[in-house]
């Protein structure tokens, strides 16, 4: 078996670790920050919950078929949460891990890993790089966008204390 790539990237909030775990490990119905629905079985709050994903929002609708699936494979709450997306010819796997930073406010570590699960040895080699690079702009993309998550999630919090959800 190849390999897999992993690619990590850190960025310092100036939020709690609590706010910052409520707004990327807690998976809600729609994130507008990333345009992405999910539909979960059971409670999104625990290892082991299976999730579906789609671009945009689905409302009341299914996901669409051939949409990826995903599992929360490791839950340790506040603290570390790891979830493992099955495409069709690869597993991307990501990690977050929180961690006080003293004066206040949190580093957040992403961590993606990308294992092709088809093709031959040579392929992988040759898409190397070209993976690399895509988990590098991603990770980027997930650490810039950590502020806009924080405030999504509290406003989603208080529309759900005051029965607007």
């Amino acid at each position: 078996m190849t390999p897999p790539i992993s690619a990590n990237g850190t960025s310092q909030v100036p939020f709690s670790r609590l706010r910052v775990w409520r707004a990327l490990a807690v998976l809600q119905p729609y994130c507008a920050v990333c345009d992405v629905s999910y539909v979960v079985e059971g409670d999104a709050t625990k290892e082991g919950t299976r999730f579906t994903c789609a671009p945009g929002r689905l409302d009341d609708r299914s996901p669409p078929p051939g949409a990826p699936r995903g599992q929360v494979v490791e839950w340790q709450p506040s603290r570390r949460v790891t979830t493992r997306l099955e495409l069709t010819p690869e597993v991307w796997t990501t990690t977050i891990d929180l961690t006080d930073v003293p004066g206040g406010g949190t580093d957040v570590t992403i961590t993606l890993t990308h294992q092709p699960l088809r093709g031959g040895h040579l392929r992988h080699r040759l898409r190397r790089g070209g993976v690399r690079k895509v988990a590098e702009r991603a990770i980027e993309s997930e650490l810039a966008k950590i502020a806009d998550h924080v405030r999504q999630a509290e406003q989603t919090y208080r529309d759900a204390e005051d029965g607007r959800s």
